[in-house]
C-alpha cells in the first residue's frame, strides 16, 4: 500500500482526474503532496535580436523586461491560489494533504522532489503524445517514467481526435473518452 503519494498537477482539464485517481489510492491512511512545477521566468521570455552595424542587438527594454516580470509574478500567485484549493479539495475529503510549486524544469524538478519527499508513487496526467509531435514537444511523464526513484502511475488525458475519427464514432464514445470495443 502507497503511503506517500506525490501527485503532479498542471491546471489542464485532467488534473482533476489525476486529483481523483490519487485521492482514490490514498484513502484512508496515505499522505498526499499535490506538485505543481513553475516554468523559469525565462521560459517563454521572448528574445528577439536583430543585426546592426554595431553587431547583434536585442530590442528589449527594461520596460518589457519589468512587464514579463510582473506577468510571470501574477502567474505565480494564480498558480499558489489554484494549488491551495486543490489542496483545501483533498483535505476535505479526510487525507493528509500538503502542496508545493516549485521553479524548475517539470519532469527533473518531480523526480527530485519525488526523492526528497521519499515518495512511495507518483501521479500524473498523460496527454497521450506519440511519435513526432512527444519527440518534438517532448513528454514530462515519459521523462518521469524512466527517472523517478518511485513507482509511476500515469493518468490518460483527453487525446485529440481527428475530425474523421469524430465523425465516425458514436456520440457516447467520442463523448466518454473510451475506445470501442470491436467484436
Amino acid at each position: 500500500m502507497f503511503q506517500r503519494i506525490l501527485v503532479a498537477l498542471d491546471r489542464s482539464q485532467s488534473s482533476r482526474s489525476v486529483l481523483e485517481e490519487a485521492i482514490a489510492l490514498a484513502k484512508p491512511t496515505a499522505t498526499l503532496n499535490l506538485v505543481t512545477v513553475i516554468p523559469p521566468m525565462d521560459v517563454g521570455y521572448p528574445d528577439p535580436i536583430y543585426l546592426s552595424m554595431e553587431g547583434m542587438q536585442g530590442i528589449w527594454t527594461t520596460e518589457l523586461y519589468q512587464s514579463h516580470m510582473v506577468s510571470w509574478q501574477q502567474q505565480q500567485q494564480e498558480i499558489e491560489g489554484w494549488m491551495r484549493s486543490q489542496t483545501d479539495f483533498a483535505q476535505r475529503q479526510g487525507l493528509s494533504t500538503e502542496y508545493t510549486c516549485p521553479i524548475g524544469t517539470p519532469g527533473e524538478t518531480l523526480c527530485k522532489i519525488a526523492t526528497k519527499w521519499k515518495a512511495d508513487l507518483i501521479i500524473m496526467g498523460r496527454r497521450g503524445r506519440t511519435g513526432f509531435s512527444e519527440l518534438l514537444l517532448g513528454s514530462v511523464s515519459n521523462y518521469v517514467m524512466h527517472h523517478a526513484p518511485c513507482s509511476v502511475l500515469t493518468v490518460q488525458g483527453i487525446t485529440q481526435k481527428t475530425m474523421g475519427e469524430t465523425a465516425m464514432a458514436a456520440p457516447s464514445v467520442a463523448s466518454s473518452n473510451m475506445s470501442p470495443k470491436t467484436i
